[in-house]
């Protein structure tokens, strides 16, 4: 018995120093660190051992050491526009559009995103579209390819991608693939076999020989892009697998959003790209001028920003612009998310919106693919549906899609999910775009959703069953570190 207290004794004093340690060292926000705590507290020992691999910040100047000059250098090109911008010399070219000046000047001074006017953007909504287009453009490719993906599959749709670049890389085109290594954790090595056999290369994002004792677990790439020559990019919410056609019997139907993009906002891709690959990669590329054409595609009209965030950067710059285009709202909000997950700050935006007259309509998967991502998510609908925030939960299939399109004249797609870990963990990319013809046909296809949707009341949400609302505030209270 002695020996049991002694240990139990143990126990608490070694718990209690790692609590000191969470709060004193780490200096996180309150939500997180309470967070953690309670983990401690009903999980000692082992929880702190899930705070060594899930809950460790990565400092800034590490990633800043491990980009090297490569951010420098690509910072010190991008600076002449910012100079531009700063001066009010580079403006949109439609006065409509010249309102959110100021948008476009806080994504530029802090994530470096620059702003384009001679963009052609074709959208799509369907898997099997996506991924035609998205190979036909490797046959026509001619220097090289460039794709980054956060899941990739050995599946027929994997194969029948890598086939096509194996094609191109013993053409002797420069084929590069960059695939994170926990999202893609299943993913065997002969996956890339005749790719290297045929002169192409592939790298994994900060990998380790066991995935989930990864002490850079949270720290995920989960950008979706494809860059054909600099001159034709891909970016959006598809990953590489048979689910994403449509093909798996659980979610059934994919829903998502995807761009294909020609002009100037195709080179900040491949600028974040050589970044991306630079910081992963033993060979890194050179920053050729030959990755960084003089776009063709000068017939192109719509105005576009492409902003990257990530741990590495100073500000949660997605975060930001969404909560900029959040307020900017006069008349009507959509958004399409999978994971629904806000801080304070993102939470009182949609809520004042919508209290001071601003339609305000979200779209939420009906099933879920991560339980306790869902269940958090459910915790915070009560709070909108009470301001006047409407709420679609998706029902033919599974709702992917990342899209924010504001008063149907500025719009957002990208990899981003509208949660804590996209905003301050994961490396993401989005393209903001300030177009009124682009963005109604993006509000147009929220409304098409609807029609497959259910509308979430206040009558539903209270009468949920007493169970489904004890899930929602376990889930609640484990949300900062979800």
């Amino acid at each position: 018995m002695n020996v049991l207290q002694n240990l139990s004794f143990l126990v608490i004093i070694l718990n209690i120093f790692l609590a000191v340690t969470v709060i004193f060292l780490e200096r996180r926000n309150a939500s997180s660190t309470w967070a953690w705590l309670m983990v401690l507290f009903f999980i000692p020992v082992l929880g702190f051992a899930l705070y060594l691999i899930l809950g460790q910040k990565m400092r800034k100047r590490q990633l800043n050491r491990l980009l090297g000059d490569n951010r420098r250098i690509i910072e010190d090109t991008l600076e002449k526009q910012r100079i531009l911008l700063a001066q009010r010399e580079l403006l949109p070219d439609s006065s409509e559009m010249a309102g959110y000046q100021d948008m476009m000047f806080m994504n530029l001074t802090t994530s470096y995103a620059l702003y384009t006017n001679n963009n052609v953007v074709d959208i799509f909504t369907n898997g099997n579209r996506k991924f035609d287009a998205l190979i036909a453009d490797i046959e026509k490719a001619e220097h090289h390819i460039h794709l980054v993906y956060y899941i990739v599959r050995d599946d027929e749709l994997g194969r029948r991608l890598m086939d096509a670049l194996v094609r191109k890389a013993a053409e002797g085109l420069e084929v590069r693939f960059l695939y994170d290594h926990i999202g893609s954790s299943a993913l065997p090595r002969r996956y890339f076999r005749e790719l290297r056999a045929a002169g192409g290369m592939e790298a994994a994002f900060f990998p380790s020989r066991i995935p989930y004792l990864n002490m850079k677990i949270n720290y995920r790439n989960h950008r979706k892009l494809a860059i054909f020559d600099g001159r034709t990019g891909y970016i959006g919410g598809f990953n590489i697998g048979n689910e994403y056609l449509g093909l798996n019997e659980h979610f059934g139907a994919w829903r998502d959003t995807h761009l294909k993009v020609q002009g100037g906002a195709v080179l900040q891709m491949q600028a974040q790209f050589l970044m991306d690959w630079n910081l992963a990669a033993s060979m890194k590329i050179p920053l050729d001028v030959g990755y960084f054409p003089y776009p063709r595609s000068g017939n192109g009209i719509i105005g576009m920003q492409l902003v990257a965030s990530g741990p590495d950067t100073e500000y949660q710059e997605i975060k930001n612009a969404y909560i900029k285009m959040i307020h900017s709202a006069k008349e009507t909000i959509c958004l399409q998310t999978p994971y629904f997950v806000p801080d304070e700050s993102l939470m009182t935006s949609l809520r004042i919106a919508a209290l001071s007259g601003v339609s305000v309509s979200i779209m939420l998967p009906s099933k879920p693919d991560h339980f306790f991502v869902y269940w958090a998510t459910h915790s915070y609908l009560g709070e909108l549906l009470a301001s006047g925030v409407k709420v679609y939960l998706y029902e033919q299939g599974f709702l992917h899609a990342k899209t924010l399109v504001v008063d149907r004249k500025v719009a957002s797609v990208g990899t981003a999910n509208l949660d804590i870990r996209s905003f301050k963990l994961n490396f993401e990319m989005n393209a903001f775009i300030y177009d009124t013809d682009t963005a109604a046909e993006l509000a147009d296809i929220f409304w098409d959703d609807a029609e497959s949707s259910r509308e979430l009341t206040m009558e539903d949400y209270r009468n949920r069953p007493l169970w489904d609302r004890f899930k929602e505030s376990v889930s609640r209270l484990l949300s900062p570190i979800l």
